[in-house]
């Protein structure tokens, strides 16, 4: 069976105070939907992803009341340097912080993440054990242009290059999230059917370099635009193992809503 991750990226909102309170709320939330139950009989790993400065001992207890963990939405394939703004994943580790978000398109974008350098850093995380989202997708110009399937496969070789062959073994969970990038923050979402075909994709891609069963076991996720309303549909797809929620995760109700599914 395939690990189910249900994941939220805060990007740059919320400081430590509205983590807390946000915490708060989402276990009271939780709790009002259905009893509370043991952190082992949680069907889904969940996990959010806030900025660095909102993952203290504090915030990861309330996080943990929730049945939530915390994650870093990035780490330096080094282990400390003269590297001003990055996050040394050791020094994460050493906190308690046991996720990583690595390649989101908005570090691709932006900050001039590329295939290599993203490999590093999940190389990195690999060697410390740290369990990884490692993001994919197409832009819509690079969809409409219909090179789908080509820009995910360049990034896909990135990601199969550090794997060389076979999933880590150990506790750590491995997931590979598609997220198009014409489809987040834009209020788009692709189709539960367009989402499918491009997990179906990517999970026959990393059969033919982990072989089948490893790529059967590998967990893919869809981000972009999900919301509590589109969850259910998207994760009833045979190849959807999980979601990365964006904008609906800074919702507690909202979020609550989707870990039920």
């Amino acid at each position: 069976m395939r690990t189910r991750v249900l994941a939220g990226n805060w990007k740059m909102n919320f400081g430590p105070a509205e983590a807390l309170a946000y915490f708060t709320e989402l276990e009271k939330q939780l709790n009002a939907r259905a009893p509370s139950a043991p952190p082992s009989q949680v069907a889904a790993c969940r996990v959010i992803f806030p900025p660095a400065y909102a993952l203290g001992p504090e915030i990861q207890k309330a996080a943990a009341r929730a049945h939530v963990k915390l994650g870093a939405q990035n780490l330096h394939w080094e282990e400390k340097g003269a590297f001003t703004g990055e996050l040394s994943g050791a020094t994460l580790k050493s906190i308690g912080i046991e996720w990583v978000l690595i390649a989101h398109s908005e570090r691709r974008q932006f900050f001039g993440e590329t295939d290599e350098t993203a490999a590093k850093r999940l190389s990195r995380a690999l060697t410390l054990k740290l369990s990884v989202i490692y993001c994919v997708g197409e832009t819509l110009a690079e969809r409409e242009a219909g090179l789908t399937e080509a820009v995910l496969a360049r990034q896909l070789d990135a990601f199969l290059s550090v794997l060389r062959g076979k999933l880590p073994a150990g506790p750590a969970i491995l997931s590979l999230a598609y997220e198009p990038v014409w489809a987040i923050g834009t209020g788009k979402t692709a189709t539960p059917d367009q989402a499918q075909q491009a997990h179906a994709f990517l999970r026959k891609k990393t059969a033919v370099s982990l072989g089948a069963d490893d790529a059967g076991r590998l967990p893919l996720l869809y981000g972009g635009s999900v919301t509590a309303e589109n969850a259910a549909a998207l994760l009833a797809k045979s190849d959807i193992d999980g979601v990365l929620v964006g904008g609906a995760s800074l919702k507690p109700d909202q979020f609550a809503r989707i870990l039920e599914t």
